[in-house]
């Protein structure tokens, strides 16, 4: 029996069975509302490299950006697990508008670092503001200015959003700084260049265009921040929790989130003709190789979802380790291996109809192969540093 893959007749439901389905919190309930409308738009924003204006918008008043603003300066100060929830949510409409949402989350949470008249200039008028960011690799170029400020000049690579954003964060190396450390700046996105370079397999409607500034721009101290101050202040205990947890324990899941809404998606688009052809009239019966790959498929997402409600816990809640970094990275990593996997199979097993230019289970195949190439889901990175932490634990 052909798979026909109608990827604008299957509506994006929301999660119903596995390990994320209870969970969340108010982000979540506000992202219910949005993955009919993401899914209206994925191909157009596929098409098109970018998220309609609109979409943007209302990404932005679901919560999205004011996930990880500190309280006193009108934000959610959230969990992890609300973030990593709301976004597989969404994702299973579009993979590039849950990759847009949650990145506006994470931007917010490192902006949160800056100084206190940072914080203030950059949230002056509402929680809601949308933040772009490049921060790995730093790139650019900067000199010290008197004040402790900053001139920089340069171009950055994949700031995704950035369109849409009102902030860039930028990270710069510092030639004065110790090994490891390196200047990140707050600019208003008008003082930057934005150049049309995102031409991508996939995640295409995250329009991760490259930046420039042409000409040095001055960033006062009060917009500047080194690196070793955000690793300082995210070993405090007197703030958020939020606020408190390692980058290296909670970097990945805003990453990963994505992946497990795509590979649920393009699961919902692949099995919905089988349950037709099984429930209709002349009802048709399931060949072993497609009982298979449906059960394969299911069970690989499952365990994905598994291991990043883990990891989100963690993050909320549990004791801030070597150990717990260790095991973030390592199954935040290897929950994207699963949603690929899955992804992969779907796509193999879906005919010519999942090869079609409008085919969810393709869009999500390129989807989760982008992803899955970010530098903060490598698998090798992740195993060694968990074999690091770990490996003692195994002595006798």
């Amino acid at each position: 029996m052909t798979t026909v893959d109608r990827p604008h007749a299957v509506p994006a439901a929301p999660l119903s069975e596995g390990v994320l389905a209870p969970l969340g919190g108010p982000l979540t309930a506000a992202a219910r509302a949005l993955p009919a409308t993401a899914f209206d738009g994925a191909a157009e924003a596929d098409r098109e490299r970018t998220l309609a204006p609109g979409l943007a918008a209302r990404l932005v008043e679901a919560g999205f950006a004011r996930h990880f603003v500190p309280a006193d300066r009108g934000g959610a100060e959230g969990t992890f697990t609300d973030l990593v929830t709301a976004t597989a949510l969404l994702a299973e409409g579009c993979t590039s508008a849950a990759w847009w949402a949650a990145l506006q989350a994470a931007h917010g949470r490192l902006a949160a670092y800056f100084p206190e008249a940072g914080r203030a200039e950059i949230w002056s008028g509402s929680a809601d503001v949308p933040i772009a960011a490049a921060v790995v690799p730093p790139a650019g170029r900067m000199t010290r200015t008197p004040d402790g400020g900053a001139r920089v000049e340069g171009r950055w690579r994949c700031v995704s959003g950035v369109e849409h954003a009102a902030w860039v964060l930028l990270a710069v190396p510092d030639p004065a700084a110790r090994p490891g450390d390196f200047l990140v700046v707050a600019v208003p996105r008008a003082d930057v260049t934005v150049h049309d370079t995102w031409h991508s397999a996939g995640l295409r409607g995250t329009g991760s265009h490259d930046i420039a500034l042409a000409e040095p721009l001055t960033v006062p101290a009060h917009r500047c921040m080194g690196f070793t101050d955000v690793l300082r202040q995210s070993a405090r205990t007197d703030v958020a929790r939020c606020h408190g947890v390692p980058p290296r324990l909670v970097a990945g899941l805003a990453f990963a989130a994505p992946a497990i809404g795509a590979a649920r998606g393009a699961l919902r688009a692949w099995a919905a003709p089988l349950a037709d052809a099984r429930t209709g009239p002349g009802a048709a019966q399931v060949s072993p190789a497609r009982c298979e790959v449906l059960a394969r498929a299911s069970a690989e997402i499952e365990i994905a979802e598994s291991l990043l409600a883990g990891a989100a816990a963690r993050a909320d809640q549990g004791p801030v380790t070597e150990q717990a970094v260790g095991r973030n990275l390592r199954d935040i990593a290897l929950a994207v291996e699963q949603t690929v996997a899955a992804v992969e199979r779907l796509y193999r097993a879906g005919g010519i109809a999942a090869q079609e230019q409008n085919s969810a289970v393709q869009r999500a195949w390129r989807d989760v192969h982008t992803l899955a190439a970010h530098g903060a889901l490598n698998w090798e990175a992740a195993a060694a540093e968990y074999t690091r932490t770990e490996l003692p634990a195994f002595a006798r």
